[in-house]
């Protein structure tokens, strides 16, 4: 199993576009065995600490294989939308890792 963890940062009143965005790229995750585990969109009093800026959204997102997330991020349909995320995403991390 991989597993994608994504720290999402919109640029401001863009979230709109980028609502529109996920519509089209959440469910190309299941075409490809993979599964949104989580989707948080954190409030400010959900911080304890912090020492970058708060996200917007965060995403836990699981796939079978490594390949299998190559093959969404090759998706034909999401790279059609993919001017949608440039235009609302300012900035975003993503970090891979495996279950122990």
């Amino acid at each position: 199993m991989l597993y994608i963890t994504q720290l999402i940062f919109i640029k401001e009143g863009q979230e709109q576009v980028f609502h529109q965005f996920e519509d089209i790229a959440i469910p190309t995750i299941a075409k490809y065995n993979g599964r949104l585990l989580l989707r948080v969109r954190p409030t400010d009093d959900a911080f304890i600490e912090h020492h970058i800026n708060k996200p917007y959204e965060i995403h836990l997102v699981e796939f079978d294989a490594e390949q299998d997330f190559q093959n969404f991020m090759q998706d034909e349909e999401r790279k059609k939308f993919l001017h949608l995320k440039e235009q609302s995403i300012k900035a975003s991390i993503l970090i891979k890792g495996t279950k122990l």
